[in-house]
């Protein structure tokens, strides 16, 4: 009974090794996508975006292509996409932020087309805190 146990264990160890093995590497783009899914409030978010807010997001998406491009060049000076690409390291950076922000709007389409209404429900505004944040 003992051995058949151990067994037991030693296979759901081995299993989630091998899940854990298949699952890290995407981690930090899991996160990114429930992030952007279920701790921002797109409502509010698409005012601000309305109001000229776009300015400041391809700043900081500029600032972080130079940043990292500066920071972690690849190692043959160019990105291989896998798909006959191969792009300079500015551009390369400049596809992978830029695939960031795509993910992030698709979230945000997901969460403004309802389909997160039962996990993720937001406080509404009155509109006496609404006059304030706008001031």
């Amino acid at each position: 009974m003992s051995e058949s146990l151990q067994n037991l264990f030693t296979a759901v160890w081995e299993l989630l090794t091998a899940l854990g093995l298949l699952v890290g590497p995407w981690i930090p783009l899991i996160a990114w996508c429930v992030f952007w899914l279920f701790a921002v409030n797109w409502l509010k978010l698409n005012r601000i975006l309305a109001k000229g807010g776009w300015i400041p997001v391809f700043l900081i998406m500029f600032a972080a292509v130079l940043v990292w491009g500066e920071i972690a060049p690849p190692a043959s000076g160019v990105h291989d996409f896998g798909i006959g690409w191969n792009v300079s390291n500015f551009y390369g950076k400049l596809v992978y932020v830029t695939a960031l922000v795509v993910i992030m709007m698709l979230c945000g389409s997901v969460q403004s087309s309802g389909a997160c209404d039962q996990i993720c429900r937001f406080p509404e505004d009155s509109d006496e805190q609404a006059a304030e944040t706008a001031h």
